[in-house]
C-alpha cells in the first residue's frame, strides 16, 4: 500500500529459486535519498541461480528520472549477465520512457529482426513494404503537383530568399566537383575510344565519340549522379533533421504547407540548375577528350574542334538537356521524399540520407534506359 511522502525503499523476495522479486516502494524522486542500484546487483550477483528479475510496484508512489536512472543501471547489469527482466511489471509510463531511452528504439524503423522468419513471411513483408512505399510515393507526387499548380496560380507559400539560396547551393557551389568528374569522364572516353580507333588509323573520330557521348548522355548522367550524392543527400538530411526536431509539425500547426514551403523551392532550384550544370559538364567533358587527343593522339586543336562541331547536332544537345531536366526532378523528389519520410531519431536521418542517394541513382539509371529506348524507337 502506497503511503504519501514515503521514503523510497527496496525489499527482496524469492518466489522461485531462479527468480528474484524486487519490491519498489515510496516516492522515487531526485530530491529524495534513493537507494543505490548496487543493492540489486549485489543480490543478483551473489546467487548464480538467479536467472530472472521481476518487480512489485504496488507500493510505488510518485517518481521522476531518478527511478529511470536506477532501472537503467539495473537492466544494463542484467543484460550483461544474461538475466531476463520483467519490464512488464512496471507502470506503463516507466515502460514507455525506458523504451524511448533504449538503444533498440534508435534503430526502430530501420532494421528490426526478431528471430528467423520463414521465406513466406519475409516475402509477404516485402510485398507489404513495397505497397506502402508505392502509396506514399504516389501521395507525395500528388502533393508535389498540387503545390506546383498553386505556384502557377501565384498561391504557393514559400520564401523567395530560400529559393535563391538553394539555387546558389545547387548551382554555383556544385561547379568544382562537376568540373572534375566531367573532365575525367571525357578523358576516359577518349582513352577507351583511342584504343580501338588507333587500330584503323581513325583517331580523329575520338572527337565524335567524346562529343556525342558527353552531350547526348554521359554529361547528364554524371551530373545527375553527382547531384544525387551531393544535393539529394543534403535535401534528405535537412528535411530529416527538421522532422526529428518537429519543425515540420510546427509548420503544419501554423497552417503552412511543408510541401510548398520546403519541398517546392528545392524542386524548382534543382530543375532550373540541372540543365545549366549539364551544359557545363558537356563542355568540361569535351575539353577533357581534347586534352587527350591533342597531347597523345597527335590531333590538332582546330582539327578536333571542327570534328566535334561536325559530329554534334541540336538533336544530341536537346536529348541531353531533356535527360538533365528529368534527372533534376528525380533527384529533388528522391531527396525530399526520403527527408519527409524520416523517422524521429538521429539514426533515421542517416538512413534517410542513404536511401535518398540510392533512390536517386537508381531512378537516374532507370530513366536513362527508358529515354534511350524511346529515342531508339522514335529514330532520334
Amino acid at each position: 500500500m502506497y503511503k504519501p511522502n514515503a521514503q523510497p525503499e527496496i525489499t527482496f523476495s524469492r518466489p522461485a529459486d531462479s527468480v528474484l522479486r524486487v519490491r519498489l516502494a515510496g516516492d522515487w524522486r531526485l530530491d529524495t535519498a534513493i537507494p543505490s542500484s548496487d543493492e540489486v546487483t549485489r543480490q543478483v550477483g551473489s546467487d548464480p541461480m538467479v536467472r530472472s528479475l521481476s518487480f512489485d510496484t504496488a507500493g510505488l508512489g510518485s517518481w521522476d528520472s531518478a527511478l529511470l536512472i536506477f532501472l537503467t543501471k539495473v537492466f544494463a547489469f542484467c543484460t550483461e549477465k544474461d538475466i531476463s527482466t520483467g519490464e512488464e511489471d512496471l507502470p506503463q509510463g516507466i515502460q514507455r520512457l525506458l523504451d524511448l531511452s533504449s538503444a533498440e528504439h534508435q534503430r526502430k524503423g530501420i532494421v528490426r529482426e526478431k528471430g528467423r522468419r520463414s521465406f513466406f513471411v519475409r516475402a509477404a513483408d516485402m510485398a507489404f513494404d513495397f505497397m506502402r512505399a508505392s502509396r506514399e510515393m504516389l501521395a507525395f507526387l500528388g502533393e508535389a503537383f498540387l503545390a506546383l499548380g498553386r505556384l502557377l496560380t501565384g498561391k504557393a507559400t514559400f520564401r523567395h530568399s530560400d529559393l535563391f539560396t538553394i539555387i546558389q547551393d545547387t548551382g554555383a557551389q556544385s561547379l568544382p566537383i562537376v568540373s572534375l568528374i566531367s573532365a575525367l569522364v571525357g578523358l576516359i572516353l577518349a582513352f577507351v575510344a583511342a584504343i580501338q580507333l588507333r587500330l584503323f588509323g581513325a583517331q580523329i573520330y575520338v572527337a565524335d565519340v567524346v562529343g556525342i557521348g558527353m552531350v547526348r548522355v554521359m554529361g547528364a548522367i554524371m551530373t545527375g549522379i553527382i547531384m544525387a550524392g551531393r544535393t539529394g543527400a543534403s535535401f534528405a538530411a535537412q528535411l530529416g533533421t527538421m522532422q526529428v526536431n518537429e519543425e515540420i509539425d510546427a509548420l503544419k500547426t501554423l497552417g503552412i504547407s511543408p510541401m510548398e514551403f520546403l519541398v517546392l523551392p528545392r524542386m524548382l532550384a534543382l530543375v532550373l540548375m540541372m540543365p545549366l550544370l549539364c551544359l557545363y559538364a558537356d563542355l568540361m567533358g569535351v575539353l577533357g577528350g581534347m586534352f587527350v587527343s591533342v597531347t597523345m593522339l597527335d590531333i590538332g586543336f582546330l582539327e578536333y574542334f571542327n570534328q566535334t562541331k561536325t559530329a554534334l547536332t541540336l538533336t544530341h544537345l536537346s536529348i541531353g538537356l531533356f535527360h538533365s531536366a528529368v534527372f533534376g526532378v528525380l533527384v529533388a523528389m528522391s531527396g525530399c521524399l526520403r527527408g519527409m519520410q524520416c523517422g524521429r531519431s538521429a539514426s533515421a536521418v542517416g538512413y534517410a540520407t542513404t536511401s535518398a542517394v540510392v533512390t536517386g541513382i537508381v531512378s537516374i539509371v532507370v530513366a536513362t534506359a527508358i529515354i534511350t529506348f524511346s529515342c531508339e524507337v522514335l529514330g532520334i
